[in-house]
């Protein structure tokens, strides 16, 4: 029988559902900043046929992959105790980028 000396530590995991919720509010940060400003549309265009899409996937990619890798390396041996917080940074964010990628939303940013 395991005992709860023998489980994984939870730090990993938590690392894991923290940088999604990171890469999904940069992914709605993006789709505001790219309709409010022109010029940060023009350059998230990286190929022409999917416009700034193509840049806005790319870099909420990236930027999931470096929280994922910095917080997997601070918390690998850490097992998260109250993970209450985290789940309330969590919710919120995602909840926050659910909204900001409405177009009723981010049609607000739009500039003519």
């Amino acid at each position: 029988m395991n005992s709860t000396d023998d489980l994984s530590p939870t730090g990993p995991a938590w690392a894991a559902i923290v940088a999604a919720a990171i890469g999904c509010a940069c992914f709605a940060a993006l789709v505001d900043l790219s309709e409010a400003f022109k010029g940060v549309s023009r350059a998230l265009n990286f190929y022409n046929p999917s416009g700034d899409l193509s840049g806005k996937s790319t870099v909420a990619v990236v930027v999931w992959l470096v929280a994922w890798a910095i917080l997997r390396f601070r918390w690998k041996r850490r097992d998260i105790q109250h993970p209450g917080g985290l789940m309330i940074l969590c919710v919120v964010l995602l909840l926050l980028s659910l909204l900001a990628t409405f177009p009723a939303v981010f049609g607000l940013f739009a500039t003519q």
